[in-house]
């Protein structure tokens, strides 16, 4: 019994002292604090004046939502005649292109079903859309609503980014 007793709280202290040193070298590698980019305001702005200016261009008045990479906005710009429901509706365009990385056009046939993820408050799946993703790091998401066709939202929210893409990737 004696000899058993030994023998566990050898296998365990080996244990301890391989995990330790496991964690130990793991814990070395990886660094104290993280960087991450964010838009400034003015870049944000950019975006959705970009945004609006390209609506006008097609004689649509729309709202245009710019998030950041936590889902928090940081731009509205709701143009003079767009409905006040757009402003909800930019923001979770803007939310669920940049949670899922992808055009909100894209999924539109992804979540097929009455039970299904877009059923999420904050979730919707419908055109206009995008997120900002530079150099594969995803810096948030833009959203507009209030033209005709989805597809004229997601052009004008294209146009938004266009506007801020190359300074942003030269960076």
């Amino acid at each position: 019994m004696k000899i058993r007793n030994v023998a566990i709280a050898a296998v365990s202290a080996l244990a301890v002292a391989v995990s330790n040193s496991a964690f130990a070298a793991t814990h070395k590698e990886q660094p104290l604090t993280v960087n991450i980019k964010r838009l400034s305001l003015d870049t944000a702005l950019r975006i959705g004046k970009a945004a609006i200016d390209k609506c006008r261009k097609e004689g649509v008045q729309i709202t245009v939502t710019v998030i950041d990479r936590g889902g928090d906005v940081q731009v509205v710009l709701r143009d003079t005649l767009a409905m006040d429901v757009s402003i909800a509706i930019s923001k979770k365009k803007a939310y669920t292109a940049m949670e899922f990385n992808s055009p909100t056009s894209a999924m539109q046939d992804r979540f097929p079903g009455a039970y299904n993820v877009p059923k999420i408050d904050e979730l919707l799946i419908s055109a206009g859309g995008i997120p900002i993703n530079i150099g594969g790091s995803i810096m948030g998401g833009i959203g507009v609503s209030g033209a005709p066709s989805g597809l004229t939202d997601e052009a004008c929210a294209q146009a938004g980014l266009a506007a801020v893409q190359d300074d942003l990737e030269m960076e």
